[in-house]
């Protein structure tokens, strides 16, 4: 009977690091790089009619060329945070 309670005391921790939103996401975000909305810092219009806590994609050209993809989530302050970046191939080895 004991083994199963840790088992379950140790499971119920590791499903509390697993929650996920904006509330509880920890991190200050990806820093901005030429091309992402928030280069040249916070924009100076504020997202009033989205949701906190949304997310929104934007894709643009960075400076070596490269396609790249990021996300943002809007603040409980209306700031944007770059939640993920991904880069796109440059060569595509689809014959389609």
């Amino acid at each position: 009977m004991k083994r199963s309670t840790g088992f379950g005391l140790v499971f119920a921790v590791i499903l509390t690091g697993c929650t996920t939103g904006e509330g509880y996401y920890t991190s200050a975000g990806l820093a901005p790089i030429p091309g992402s909305i928030t280069y040249n810092g916070q924009p100076r219009t504020k997202l009033t009619k989205s949701p906190v806590g949304s997310s929104f994609p934007h894709s643009f050209t960075d400076q070596w060329g490269r396609q790249v993809e990021e996300i943002y989530i809007i603040r409980p302050d209306r700031s944007l945070l770059i939640a993920e970046r991904h880069y796109r191939p440059v060569f595509s080895f689809d014959d389609d």
